[in-house]
This record gives structure tokens, C-alpha cells and sequence, in this order.
């Protein structure tokens, strides 16, 4: 089973690059709406922290008709959680590791980071 020291974080540049030329990549922010609303990482879809392991246990119908995106495949390459410094998106992506999602990732910056760094 996979434990946290299997999980993977990735940087600011590396999702910035994603974010310019992947079709596959899955942004997923776990903050609360409150925060989401202030902001968010272009493209990504809102899944609250605590409805995490519940929404990647939905069939892929009801993913998609809940958020509007399709659900990624257990193996999907791209998959990255954030919140806003860290924690959250943490316990997001032991989660989805869990649940078999093995290239899960956790955008440690947060959303502190990213908004910094683009100047918003």
C-alpha cells in the first residue's frame, strides 16, 4: 500500500509548464469555497478537502456530471491537488493515493505561492 513518503510534490514551475501544454492534466483545489472565490489556479476544479475521497470514489458519470470534468483513470499521469499552503492538499493526495490514483501530487505552494508568483 502506498504510504506519504510515496507521495510527490510538485513545484510551481512544473505545474506552471503543465498548465501551458497538457490535455490530461486534473488541477484539483481543496480549499473552501470562501477561499476559492478570492481566487483560483486557472482550470482547476473545486473538490472540498473533506469530499475528497468521496468524489474519486464516484463513478465516472456522476464525476463528471458533479464537476464537470471527466474523471481521471487511476493511472492519470496528471493529477495534482493544492490548497493554500500545503496541508490540505497533502491529505488530498495520501487520499487519492489511497484510493489507487498512484501519480497523485501535491502542489506544496499552494495557492499563497501561485498568487504570488503571478502577481495576483
Amino acid at each position: 500500500m502506498a504510504t506519504s513518503s510515496v507521495t510527490k510534490d510538485i513545484s510551481y514551475e512544473d505545474l506552471k509548464a503543465l498548465l501551458g501544454k497538457s490535455q490530461n492534466l486534473l488541477v484539483v483545489d481543496v480549499r473552501t469555497k470562501e477561499e476559492v472565490d478570492k481566487g483560483q489556479i486557472q482550470g482547476s476544479v473545486h473538490i472540498p478537502v473533506d469530499t475528497v475521497e468521496a468524489a474519486f470514489a464516484m463513478a465516472p458519470e456522476e464525476f463528471k456530471a458533479k464537476f464537470g470534468v471527466t474523471k481521471p483513470p487511476q493511472d492519470a499521469p496528471e493529477l495534482v491537488f493544492h490548497c493554500q499552503l500545503g496541508r490540505r492538499g497533502l491529505n488530498a493526495t495520501n487520499k487519492a493515493h489511497q484510493l489507487g490514483y498512484v501519480n497523485a501530487r501535491n502542489y506544496a505552494g499552494g495557492y499563497k505561492e501561485w498568487s504570488e508568483k503571478e502577481g495576483k
